[in-house]
């Protein structure tokens, strides 16, 4: 049995943000429970130098959308990256798996060879789309739902191994 470009990208992700949404809605509640300010947890990090849980989204997020497009072959929308409460995370989780949920087999299927290109600040990376997407997209998008998970677990939101494979 093979599996297609299609299968291993769009219900990875859209699996994963809605658990990334449930993860949030359960920090959500924890916040009001405790009186704690909307503004808080979505500012919370891990430790100084890294990104704090607003941040987190975005990025996996951007990793989410950005791979289906590139797959596609279609442009990338533009988010603001403004989020500061967790109500504007879930927007945002919301509007990224609708976007990503567009997509069909027949648009991302034969994208293994494709050409990605991505422009970092250590310089331009060059992938072929199988590469990318279980090389690079992938990876990059478990890393920081894993981190935006283990933020708010660090925060006392009551959050498992369940809540983040749920679906």
């Amino acid at each position: 049995m093979t599996i297609s470009m299609y299968q291993a990208s769009v219900p990875v992700f859209v699996r994963m943000l809605n658990n990334l949404g449930a993860i949030l809605d359960k920090g959500g509640a924890h916040a009001q429970a405790r009186k704690i300010d909307a503004r808080v947890l979505p500012a919370s990090r891990l430790i100084a130098d890294m990104f704090p849980l607003s941040r987190q989204v975005q990025i996996a997020s951007d990793h989410a959308k950005g791979a289906v497009a590139r797959l596609a072959g279609v442009e990338i929308p533009k988010y603001e990256d403004d989020e500061q409460t967790i109500e504007e995370l879930q927007a945002r989780i919301a509007k990224t798996v609708a976007f990503v949920e567009k997509f069909t087999a027949a648009e991302i299927d034969g994208s293994e060879e494709r050409e990605i290109v991505l422009i970092m600040r250590s310089g331009e990376q060059r992938f072929q789309g199988l590469d990318y997407l279980l090389g690079f997209a992938i990876p990059n998008f478990y890393f920081h739902v894993v981190t935006a998970y283990d933020i708010l677990r660090q925060n006392g939101v009551e959050v498992g191994k369940r809540d983040f494979l749920a679906g």
